[in-house]
């Protein structure tokens, strides 16, 4: 007989392996020798009291039923000679476009500005320890995008996208450890993230698709309305049956180039603020009522949201047991964003703190259009980078005095490698994002008594959390005034994730005729 549950059990409990199939035994009223075979379809840490509980869904198959049998694996083909679709970017979008190209029997052919992904690692190296920034090879530019260095988070409420399944499904064919399946908030890690997409990268070349590196896209290949290809920074053309635009949420060149040559392109909504860094420790005290944790809890991890006026203020790619990177992409422009590795045992827990941004919020920059709000972006990028006019020295203030408007006299050890300086960051910040973030964190400090502290100290600016513009496309997901052009992922403004930029890319590649 199959049965399917859900239980309860201890996080000590579910850990030991040897126990686990007794425990499950015991809850589902059989035997141990009468269970045939079991699998968790979901598990999720529940901490809101203070017996901390492991849920999880189970499916057992006891007696001679048969178990399930395994995931097979993705149909790829041969397409060396196949049709080719040309795509723009190797972030999830672009990978997984890929990847379903090669199922469906075309050809894909990826061009990628930045560096392959080992290459990548150095310039991420060099910019941490010598502050040197790669304006083609950084946290946002080169193969895998910027999720490749941002904790490889793979949770979200996508789900009527597409089939978030068959995504963890790929990463798990790829090297993923087979957790992900089940976990509510599964994570791959920054550390091991590099090696999947170095596996998807030559899955693609073995099949015969080709990814050429170190490749911006300048220009589109238009013919009555027709997108036969794209142009490249040397001049170079590249054309296919179709083009599928995945350049992810910071390449600023082809937002210019559509505003350029007044293709269809809209401002969006989208949110700014800081990026918080508590001890992990106090994280742990906060959640799960004790500290130090014991070593069956995962690093501790939160989730935020307040309303201030018409305004959401929330918490964004929270990083347990993770540290600060900078993630700017042109000189003199500070931006900060967080990773974490697979073990997250780094001593402190970062995440965004940032406040929606409307349409109204940029009527200052309304002469460029469309591209208001990326103006605005950039200008309060600028604004932080020269409030410590050096490099990427990042400022930086203790909580408790940003909230009660207080330059901060000395500052806590951070993860953040470039190193910090004391700044206003209540005064750099527009006015109504300092507010409403003062006002959240009071919220915040309701919801998780000691979140507002100055032992956790706010960098600025988290900026990059979605694109402030939008590639509108239409039912097709085409272009809705260029032909054979398919915009996918954040960069197109219809994604914000991994997974929900995979699905993107997976749906484009499915909409090619």
């Amino acid at each position: 007989m199959i049965k399917e549950q859900e239980i309860v059990l201890s996080p000590q409990e579910a850990q030991n392996e040897q126990q686990l199939a007794q425990l499950i035994a015991r809850k589902f009223g059989v035997k141990p020798s009468d269970l045939n075979h079991f699998q968790i379809l979901k598990r999720s840490l529940d901490a809101r009291s203070k017996n901390i509980l492991m849920r999880m869904r189970v499916q057992v198959f006891t007696h001679e039923d048969a178990a399930p049998t395994p995931t097979p694996p993705p149909a790829y083909k041969e397409v060396h000679n196949a049709p080719r679709v040309i795509i723009v970017g190797t972030g999830p979008a672009g990978l997984f476009a890929a990847l379903t190209l090669l199922e469906r029997g075309f050809k894909p052919i990826i061009l990628e500005r930045g560096k392959n992904i080992h290459e990548r690692k150095l310039d991420l190296a060099n910019l941490n320890r010598n502050q040197n920034l790669n304006l083609e090879s950084n946290y946002c530019f080169g193969e895998g995008g910027a999720g490749t260095f941002s904790d490889g988070k793979l949770y979200t409420r996508s789900n009527k996208r597409g089939n978030v399944q068959d995504v963890l499904n790929k990463f798990v064919y790829h090297g993923a450890n087979s957790s992900i399946r089940m976990d509510a908030h599964a994570h791959i890690g920054s550390d091991r993230l590099p090696v999947i997409i170095e596996n998807m990268r030559n899955r693609i070349l073995d099949c015969g698709g080709e990814i050429l590196f170190n490749t911006r896209v300048d220009d589109l290949i238009v013919k009555d309305q027709n997108v036969l290809g794209v142009i490249d920074h040397n001049g170079n053309k590249h054309e296919g049956i179709a083009t599928i635009l995945a350049t992810g949420h910071s390449a600023k060149n082809i937002y210019e180039l559509f505003h350029k040559n007044n293709w269809a392109l809209e401002s969006k909504p989208f949110a700014l603020g800081v990026r918080a860094e508590h001890p992990q420790v106090l994280i742990d005290r906060i959640q799960y009522k004790h500290a130090p944790r014991h070593s069956y809890l995962p690093a501790a991890e939160y989730s935020l949201v307040t309303q201030v006026g018409d305004r959401g203020v929330f918490s964004f790619c929270m990083c347990p047991g993770g540290i600060i990177v900078p993630a700017a992409t042109e000189n003199n422009q500070m931006v900060v964003n967080g990773m974490s590795n697979s073990m997250r045992n780094s001593p402190f827990a970062n995440s965004g703190i940032v406040v929606t941004v409307n349409e109204k919020d940029y009527a200052p920059y309304a002469k460029h259009g469309a591209l208001a709000g990326l103006h605005f972006q950039s200008d309060i990028e600028e604004k932080m980078f020269n409030a410590c006019g050096y490099q990427q020295i990042a400022p930086a203030q203790r909580l408790h005095d940003f909230v009660n408007g207080k330059m901060s006299q000395s500052l806590p050890k951070t993860s953040y490698h470039p190193g910090v300086r004391s700044a206003p960051l209540h005064e750099l910040l527009p006015d109504f994002v300092t507010k409403s973030l003062q006002r959240g964190f009071i919220d915040f400090n309701i919801k998780m008594q000691g979140f507002q502290t100055n032992e956790a100290l706010l960098l600025g600016v988290e900026s990059r959390t979605s694109s402030p513009v939008r590639i509108p496309r239409g039912e097709d997901l085409q272009h809705i005034q260029l032909k054979n052009l398919y915009p996918c992922g954040e960069g197109a403004g219809y994604a914000g994730g991994i997974v929900s930029s995979a699905l993107d890319g997976i749906n484009a590649a499915n909409a090619i005729q």
